[in-house]
Formats: C-alpha cells, structure tokens, sequence
C-alpha cells in the first residue's frame, strides 16, 4: 500500500490530515519523529510522498536525492516525493505563502518587510517577499546572527516597515497568549501575515486587526500548500478553486460560534437551536456553576462578583482555546478585554441585539433583578457588544428565526 503523511517532531494538532482527506483518495498519516529517528525513516523510504514540518525542513535535505531547484533557492524542503526509491524535495510553502498575500490583497512592491524568525519559513518567506517586489526585506532573530537583525533593531531603526510575516512558533497552541512584537512598535504597517494557523487568529493578528491594519493566520497558506503537495504526490493539476473550497469547508468546520448578548436575550436557547454537524454546545454560565458547585447568584451573594468574573474567565480560556464549539457567553462576559481576545482566537462574535423591552429583570440575576439595574446595564453593555461583535443579529419574533439567521450570515463569511 501506497504511504502518504507528514513528518515532524509534534503534530497533535496538526490539521494536514484532514486538509488531505479533502483533496484526495488516499490514506494521510501524521508520524512524530524524534531526529534521531530522522536517518532510519529515510533509509527505509517507505513512502510514497510526504510533507516535512516544523522543525526538519532543513534537516531533511541531506537524505534526499535531488532537490527541486525553487527548493534549492529557498534552503527549506517541505515536500518529499518518492519516485522508485529516488526522494526528490520541493517547497510549497512558497505557494501557500503567495497565495495567501494575494488573497489578502497586500501589495508588497517597493515596500520594508520584516520577517520574524530564520528558519524553513522564513526562507521561504523572504523568497516570496523578493517575487513580490519588495524593497527592503529583513528577517528577525531574538539572538544577533549572520543574516539577520535583533528584534530590538527592528524596534529602533525599522519601525516604518509596511509589512510583518510571522514565521516563528510563537502564539501557537497551547501557548495562545504569546505575540512576537508590539504592533504599536510599528506605526506604519500596511499588513500581517502569520504563519500559525492554531488558533485560526493569534494574539498578533487579533491585534493587529484592532489597529485596522490587514491580517490573517496561516490556515489559507496550509491548504493552499497541500493543494501544491498533492499535484506533486499524484503527479496531476486541481482546478483554481479547489483551495478555496477546501479552506471554507475546514474553517466551517472549526470556527466556534459565539453568542454575547445581555441577560435574557436568549443566547442559550439559539444556541441549542443551531444545526452544525460535529459543534458541541457550552454555556459558560452552566460550566461556572458546575466548578463552583452552586448558582451564580449565590456565588455572587455569598463570594463577590470579582469570584465569579474570575471564574468566568477561567472557564472562557479554556473553551475558547478549542475549536467546533457553539459558546453561549454570560452577560458580562465581554467586559473583560481577555474574554474577548480568548473567544476570537477560534470564533466568530454573534451579538442578539434584542431591545431592552424584551428584556426582563429576574431574581436569580443579582445584577439586573430590577427594572434599574437591568436598564442601567443595558445603557452601559450594549456598546460595548456592538465593539467587539463580528456580527450584529437584529431582533426576530422567534427563537429558530434568529438561529437561522446566524447560520446564514456564518455562511456569507465564510464564503
């Protein structure tokens, strides 16, 4: 049997295999190697063709045959094809990396980019930057080596760069709150290319995105690459729009949905209505009573509202951090800027924007069980959701109506 798959040293969440069953009738392992192991895999070749992954794009080179002579240009091999026991590399991060600028609509000609890291990627990166006209491209190193800047020079003397593509590991899963720089540092910057693509939107891009500035993950550069990589494994050519198909269908299937809206607005019973094949449904109230062993309102009354927001918070990182989920948030839960950065690393902001003669004032709400409190609080959130909304739900007379009115807006921005 014919063996395809990707190889490097931790792929748990890798989302390759899942971009391959998309494209393609064959079986794709994900195959952790130690680089010990590195020498036996390739002696043995038993492979029909694989990808290659953080941290062996380079370390591979030696066990092939012959090397494609765009990968020689880039110094990185992220593709092996086995042809009768000759392994030749090639890369096709180039095309995932082009793919994604164009799509961004990013116009590098004559421009300063800086590149963050000096690996694999970043070669590559700098090879794209080069066919894309650049002007002056520097790669970043946290250490003064040949070839590249320090992060503190860049700082002090590139700060009017347009540009920045992030090639390191740095605000990847599990470590979701690491950013490589300080976009303030660069006032100028026109775009952000991240190479990460878990979560679906780091800290850098989320960041950037608030500044206005353009900025995406790398989740459309991994498909598209793959694309690359299985006309090289078949030896055959996709139609142009095949990334694009696979990209929507992968994103439509781990982009969480996020309802915020007031108390009573009716995220819970939304949520609960919403039809996405494989999402599991959390309510962060429930999960926050469920660590605290009784109702919100007593933990209010009896601990303080900073107990329960704290709890909130905890229980926010840690839902938002995974993807597929249809999350309905607390009332208050968007008040805390972490909670929101934590939803929008995987999800998309739904907000119920229900009236406040809808809405009712109950005793089990501590903070809005009058008419007072739940107007006052009306005044001061809705602002606020209508801040850090992606979208902005209008009221409809029933609940089924609004969840199809959801589904319908995810689609248009997903397409």
């Amino acid at each position: 049997m014919k063996r395809y798959g990707c190889i490097g040293k931790v792929l748990v969440h890798s989302f390759s295999k899942e971009i391959h069953a998309r494209l393609a009738d064959y079986d794709y392992e994900l195959m952790e190697l130690s680089e010990d192991e590195l020498p036996t895999f390739f002696a043995a070749r038993d492979f029909a063709a694989i990808n290659v992954t953080i941290p062996y794009k380079e370390r591979v080179i030696p066990f092939l045959n012959e090397i494609d002579e765009f990968a020689v240009r880039v110094g990185a091999v992220n593709t092996v094809v086995n042809r009768n026991g000759k392994l030749t590399g090639y890369n096709t991060d180039y095309y995932g990396m082009t793919a994604l600028i164009l799509r961004m609509g990013l116009n590098f000609r004559g421009k300063k980019v800086l590149i963050l890291g000096s690996g694999g990627t970043a070669k590559c990166a700098r090879a794209v930057a080069e066919d894309l006209g650049a002007k002056d491209i520097l790669t970043l190193s946290r250490t003064k080596k040949e070839g590249c800047i320090t992060y503190i020079e860049a700082k002090t003397h590139h700060a009017d760069a347009a540009f920045l593509i992030n090639t390191t590991p740095v605000g990847m899963y599990p470590n979701i709150n690491a950013c490589p720089v300080d976009i303030d540092d660069f006032p100028r910057l026109e775009g952000v290319v991240d190479a990460v693509y878990n979560p679906l939107s780091t800290r850098l891009v989320s960041t950037a995105k608030a500044h206005g500035i353009k900025a995406e993950c790398g989740l459309f550069m991994l498909v598209a690459q793959a694309v690359r990589a299985a006309e090289l494994f078949l030896g055959t050519n996709f139609e142009a729009c095949v990334a694009e198909n696979v990209f929507a269908a992968l994103l439509a299937s781990k982009e969480n949905v996020v309802l915020i809206g007031m108390p009573g607005c009716g995220k819970s019973t939304v949520g609960r209505l919403l039809d996405l094949n494989g999402f599991r449904f959390v309510d962060t109230d429930t999960e926050v009573e469920k660590r605290c062993g009784c109702s919100i309102s007593e933990l209010i009354k009896t601990k303080g509202e900073d107990v329960f927001r704290n709890l909130e918070s905890d229980v926010i990182r840690e839902v938002g951090a995974q993807s597929a989920h249809i999350i309905s948030t607390g009332g208050g839960a968007i008040l805390r800027e972490e909670n929101v950065r934590a939803l929008k690393q995987n999800g998309r902001l739904f907000f119920l924007d229900a009236p406040l003669s809808r809405l009712q004032a109950t005793s089990d709400r501590p903070l809005s069980d009058t008419s007072e409190k739940l107007a006052k609080l009306y005044e001061q959130r809705r602002p606020v959701y209508l801040a850090c909304a992606d979208v902005t739900v209008p009221d409809f007379a029933t609940p089924k109506e609004t969840a199809d009115y959801i589904l319908s807006k995810r689609t248009e921005t997903l397409l």
